[in-house]
């Protein structure tokens, strides 16, 4: 199984990469995982799993026990963005209506074959910079739109 994987750092920046490490097998959400386990060149680092997705885009939700599919009462937050259709002329921007809870589905918290998204948040750093390890994600947006355009 492959997992995509996302790296966070504390200044904003997200490192992707694949790996089919079992490591992360049977693990939970807000684990600690050492970088090395899954990835040889990381070593040093420490992280916490904060969030996974499985193939169907359900997200994985720490109050729900096991590793299958549940559906669960949410209100705003984590698995739950949907607003409600609006009449006349309310205002548009920030919208929540009072006590609105919907049933949604969920994954449980414990990380199983299914999953195929895992995010990463870096907790101890290692000798090599993230920046280092993963030089062609290092790149700026606009430096890759200009190499995108066609050369006449």
């Amino acid at each position: 199984m492959v997992f995509k994987i996302n790296i966070s750092e504390k200044s904003g920046k997200t490192y992707h990469l694949e790996s089919e490490s079992q490591e992360f097998i049977d693990k939970e959400l807000h684990d600690k995982i050492k970088g090395e386990e899954f990835f040889p060149e990381l070593s040093g680092y420490e992280f916490e799993i904060t969030g996974t997705t499985d193939n169907a885009g359900f997200t994985s939700l720490e109050s729900v026990e096991g590793s299958g599919l549940k559906k669960v009462l949410l209100s705003y937050g984590k698995g739950m963005h949907k607003r409600v259709r609006r009449e006349g002329k309310k205002k548009v921007s920030n919208f929540k209506p009072k006590g609105l809870r919907l049933r949604k589905t969920v994954r449980g918290k414990v990380i199983s074959e299914d999953i195929t998204q895992i995010n990463l948040k870096v907790l101890k750093e290692g000798n090599k910079k993230l920046s280092e390890i993963f030089p062609e994600q290092n790149q700026k947006k606009s430096e890759e739109k200009i190499s995108e355009k066609p050369q006449e």
